[in-house]
């Protein structure tokens, strides 16, 4: 079975971005930890981000630029990060959070249209 390019990259880009977030900012929940704990715990589940990141970005560099590739990293992260604060940290999302986040998703829309010379 052939998974296409973009499906691989994209797909993998989540995963590892769901790592990433839950080591970056899965800690707030428990502020009793220490903060040797909590970078040493951190590192371990980063790890497994790069596990991830850098076979998205090998297999996805040629079908997209990188600055597609780094684009396309940030709307998931972004997402992911939207998803993580209201699941995992109980947090809300304002309107101002959501039309922000739009205009992102806006602004990166802009770097994949064709280049006309």
């Amino acid at each position: 079975m052939h998974v296409p390019v973009a499906v691989q990259t994209i797909f993998l880009l989540i995963c590892s971005n769901i790592f990433m977030t839950f080591a970056w900012y899965g800690h707030l929940r428990w502020k009793g930890l220490s903060m040797a704990f909590v970078i040493l715990s951190s590192w371990g589940i980063a790890f497994f981000e790069y596990m991830l990141q850098v076979p998205a970005n090998r297999i996805g560099y040629g079908y997209f630029s990188a600055v597609e590739l780094k684009t396309i990293q940030e709307v998931i992260s972004l997402s992911v990060f939207m998803l993580f604060s209201i699941f995992w940290l109980g947090e809300s999302i304002r309107w101002n959070h959501a039309a922000g986040f739009a205009l992102i998703v806006l602004a990166s829309w802009l770097l994949f249209l064709p280049e006309h010379s």
